[in-house]
């Protein structure tokens, strides 16, 4: 697809938040066990004066349909179980997204596993998707960064790094959980969750230089 650059700022995994989605190996846990994904391509109107969140958006390459990017959010019920993908409820595609690359090697390591039932999967999760994205309304759904919401938001995303790197990961790689990574990770955490959150509420919520004259897209 081509996209007007005048009216668009282009994300792709080039960009730094879905770089560090591709090469965190705590968020393979997103990947693999709650099926959060993040597209290869969103945008962002730059002709908008609206928050950032509100001005970004998911195209599909099937439809060329543009999606809000709130309508894969926890409010809405869809932000999880997305594992083949992000439906396009326009087209009944699937918007192809990136992919964590320690998420990739756990899935080539165990394809002997599921790899047999790789296309039933795909087809009995693609057959209830249109249904989870019936009657969706993306302009009621708040911003979890705004207001004083963003140090819950990071305490939530530090207690969840928390864990995912002190307890599931060590129990993965066979290092074992100590008392002394468990007292670091309980300092580390919650200062980084600090940090995320105040760095989210700024970016979420940053606003575009509306232009004035009129662009085609």
């Amino acid at each position: 697809m081509n996209y007007n650059t005048d009216k668009y700022k282009i994300y792709t995994w080039k960009t730094p938040l879905v770089l560090h989605w591709i090469i965190n190996p705590g968020l393979a846990i997103n990947e693999l066990i709650f099926g959060q994904k993040v597209p290869k391509v969103s945008l962002v109107d730059k002709t908008s004066d609206l928050p950032f969140i509100e001005r970004s958006f998911v195209p599909c390459p099937h439809c060329n349909a543009l999606h809000d990017q709130r309508t894969w959010s926890t409010q809405n019920g869809t932000a999880f179980k997305n594992w083949f993908g992000l439906y396009c409820k326009s087209c009944g595609k699937i918007i192809p997204c990136v992919h964590n690359l320690f998420s990739l090697l756990i899935l080539a390591l165990t394809f002997p596993i599921w790899g047999w039932f790789r296309k039933s999967l795909k087809e009995n999760w693609l057959s209830k998707q249109a249904q989870r994205f019936e009657n969706l309304d993306t302009t009621k759904i708040p911003n979890p960064f705004d207001g004083k919401n963003w140090w819950i938001s990071g305490l939530k995303w530090a207690g969840f790094m928390f864990l995912t790197m002190q307890v599931i990961w060590p129990l993965l790689d066979g290092t074992g959980i100590t008392w002394e990574s468990l007292a670091k990770g309980a300092v580390i955490w919650p200062i980084s969750g600090f940090f995320f959150g105040f760095t989210m509420k700024v970016f979420t919520t940053k606003r575009g230089r509306k232009k004035e004259h009129t662009l085609i897209d």
